[in-house]
């Protein structure tokens, strides 16, 4: 059982998605505004639904200032077609995005998919203590990631696409494949979000001492990992 923050002003929606989740065994707590929703986040706060339009503090600097005290998943609600707000929340480290009106299904499927990256819902998948790879160490039961020993603060989103593309080094990675494995859903048209999400990971990755990029992007084709030597 995951424990939900739901922060949306919106009465009549969150009375509605109070009940969806409680029947689906889900533990929620209920915010109207940016700052009672700061306040109500704790250690055991397993993911955030965040609406961005809100009176007070609205979602998109509810975010900025979560991140800088926290990783605890994100998955913001935002209108139809605002992708500008879509962008930004990925930029602050969102772990995704639905846009409103969304199914009950969806927004199901993408918490679940968001959860199991964060190992609060087991999906019965046996992982390495560590994994090692050039001087990044990434430690899955953890969540944390080490550069020469030093920690690098990342998402649990983040951290799993590392852990894929290092699964993979020297062979391109389809977007498609990203969002299928790191996501859990199909890559949509002008989704962004796989792009946005290995944006912030170079942005937090160190420079290779032999001034190799890390992460290589092949137009049309989608992203390698690049093999030492």
């Amino acid at each position: 059982m995951a424990n939900i923050l739901l922060v949306d002003d919106d009465n009549e929606l969150t009375a509605l998605l109070n009940d969806i989740l409680l029947l689906e065994g889900f533990t929620v707590r209920v915010a109207h505004n940016g700052e009672q929703g700061l306040l109500m986040v704790d250690e055991d706060t397993d993911l955030i639904l965040l609406d961005v339009m809100m009176p007070v503090m609205n979602g998109i600097d509810m975010l900025r200032k979560l991140r800088e005290t926290t990783s605890t998943p994100v998955l913001m609600l935002t209108a139809k077609g605002e992708e500008i707000d879509r962008v930004l929340g990925l930029e602050l480290g969102a772990d995704d995005y639905l846009p409103k009106p969304f199914s009950d299904r969806e927004l199901l499927a993408r918490m679940r998919a968001i959860l199991r990256r964060s190992r609060m819902v087991q999906d019965n998948q046996s992982e390495p203590d560590c994994m090692t790879y050039l001087d990044l160490t990434i430690y899955p039961g953890r969540q944390e990631v080490t550069c020469n020993g030093e920690l690098i603060d990342m998402t649990a989103t983040e951290l799993a696409l590392l852990s894929h593309l290092i699964r993979h080094p020297g062979t391109v990675v389809t977007k498609q494949d990203l969002s299928l494995e790191v996501l859990g859903k199909r890559l949509a048209p002008f989704d962004r979000a796989i792009d946005m999400h290995v944006s912030n990971l170079r942005k937090k990755l160190p420079p290779r001492e032999d001034g190799k990029p890390r992460i290589k992007t092949l137009r049309g084709k989608g992203y390698l990992f690049v093999e030492a030597g």
